[in-house]
């Protein structure tokens, strides 16, 4: 598994492309949004129906329409990160506002001596807030960033001519590492090697004092048209055709210091900084039913489609240095990858395919009848399958499929199918309604993606919400506390054991819809 990582890491600087396996769980392995309703009840709207959150779950849901309805849903995050890195904690926290589903419901109703009825949706949401920042920092006598471009450069096969013009072919990482002496080659027992400058106080026993931090920004969305038809309320059937949007950006910057007293051992400072950003956008589809044995019980089955999403990347790296001599006298270097890409930041179009889904629901309505307003209240929950494993990358233009790059994907689609796993994630929730007041409770349980077992992170959701139904017009509040956990790895290397930082991300979600029916 770490000689196939290596061997894509040859690949990641090659003309700008930049992806690398944490993008395919990115657009995967995220919490259900919805309507504040939706979200109150844990997320759980494969057999619900009657909520415009259906046509992104399972579309058949919005055959329970008769009439129409518009509706609006802002939400608000509040995000709190414990990063333990090497023994060392660290706390931060970043909000920020999020949009559920917003959008149109039209209902037809029954014809005359007919027994079916449709509906039909057009909505957009935020399925996923990227806004979001992760710091961690501690001690480490064990490994350095350096060493990571120090393996690249050593298994490219090129000279440092060749990665330093200004076509390189190793633009981000090992490019600007050897511009400024981060790394350089050494000869050790008549030996050429290509070591860090802060290999020499890892190998004293000395400690370095790293630093990670990153800040993420946008989201992915989706714009949703779905259609469904009711038979008789015995059967509903309906698809929904979403266009995911994505808007992805991050600034990551790595630091290390010597820590020991040392002023002639070579290295003292370096900082290494990713800008990062992803736009596109794709298709994908979405298919469901819900049939009803008898009037108080409702099942559902949905399946959603992988997406099919053109992306492009744009990148700038840098990377700065505080040398020491021989003398202990000071030097700094630095330089930035727009050197060898022309001025400009570097671009990669690719495709990328998310996972499919299904999901497999069932709801309890107690004392349901045709007449809404009599219910009383319902059960309801959810069991989902998501295929992280699935996701795949390739080349978006045809005329830069070359061998090489060819190798680059396979390289890194096998390593996603290797570092990943499909996973069950469960969801549950009810309603009680006192007239023209609701109050609802939730709760969702979201499971491990990653294939290796030292790897643990996991979403554990509790939610609560109250709301109210009168004349046409309807509001609802919703409070969901997300407690997550989660693996970041600030850098990787093959000839030893990976050294990640654990996180705790705790998120409250504060959620609103209001609407009318007409």
């Amino acid at each position: 598994m770490k000689k196939l990582y290596l061997l894509f890491t040859a690949f990641i600087s090659y003309q700008a492309m930049a992806q690398v396996p944490e993008d395919a769980l990115r657009y995967s392995w995220y919490p259900q949004n919805g309507s504040a309703r939706m979200l109150a009840i844990g997320g759980a709207m494969g057999s619900l129906g009657g909520d415009i959150s259906a046509t992104f779950v399972n579309p058949a849901g919005i055959g329970f329409f008769k009439t129409s309805e518009l509706s609006f849903s802002p939400s608000f995050l509040l995000n709190r990160n414990n990063s333990t890195y090497r023994g060392t904690e660290t706390n931060n926290k970043k909000n920020s506002f999020m949009l559920s589903p917003t959008g149109f419901i039209f209902g037809t109703g029954k014809g005359n001596n007919s027994k079916y009825s449709s509906a039909f949706s057009l909505a957009f949401t935020q399925k996923a807030s990227f806004n979001n920042e992760v710091k961690f920092g501690a001690l480490n006598n064990f490994s350095s960033f350096s060493e990571q471009f120090a393996e690249e450069f050593a298994k490219s096969g090129l000279s440092i001519d060749a990665v330093l013009n200004t076509n390189s072919r190793l633009p981000f990482t090992v490019a600007p590492a050897l511009n400024t002496f981060l790394i350089d080659t050494v000869r050790v027992n008549g030996a050429i090697q290509v070591r860090g400058a802060s290999e020499n106080i890892l190998d004293a026993g000395q400690a370095l004092m790293q630093n990670y931090s990153k800040n993420t920004s946008g989201g992915l969305y989706e714009l949703g048209l779905g259609a469904a038809i009711n038979d008789n309320e015995h059967w509903l059937f309906g698809a929904s055709v979403g266009i995911p949007i994505v808007s992805y950006k991050s600034r990551t910057i790595l630091t290390e210091k010597d820590t020991s007293s040392n002023t002639m051992n070579g290295f003292s400072s370096a900082t290494y900084t990713d800008n990062f950003n992803t736009t596109g956008a794709g298709i994908n589809l979405k298919i469901g039913a819900i049939y009803r044995p008898v009037e108080y019980v409702r099942l559902g089955l949905s399946v959603e489609t992988p997406s099919y999403m053109i992306l492009s990347d744009e990148r700038t790296t840098s990377v700065s240095t505080n040398l020491e001599t021989a003398s202990g006298a000071a030097e700094s270097f630095s330089e930035t990858s727009t050197r060898y890409t022309n001025g400009q930041p570097g671009q990669s179009d690719y495709s990328q395919t998310s996972p499919w889904r299904a999901i497999a629901s069932a709801s309890y309505v107690f004392r349901e009848t045709e007449n809404v307003k009599r219910q009383k209240g319902f059960i309801t929950a959810d069991v989902e399958y998501v295929n992280h494993k699935g996701s795949r990358f390739g080349s978006g233009n045809s005329e830069e499929n070359t061998g090489e790059i060819r190798s680059y994907y396979k390289s890194l689609n096998d390593i996603v199918k290797q570092e990943y796993k499909g996973t069950f994630n469960f969801r549950a929730g009810g309603e009680l309604k006192f007239n023209t007041i609701m109050t609802r409770l939730g709760l969702a349980y979201y499971g491990n993606p990653y294939a290796d077992e030292n790897l643990k992170a996991n979403m554990f959701l509790l939610s609560g919400g109250l709301g109210y139904r009168n004349k046409g017009f309807f509001a609802d509040l919703t409070y969901v506390h997300n407690m997550s956990k989660d693996a970041v790895f600030p850098y990787r290397l093959e000839d030893r054991a990976n050294t990640f930082a654990t996180i705790e991300n705790t998120r409250g979600t504060i959620a609103a819809t209001i609407g009318v029916k007409f």
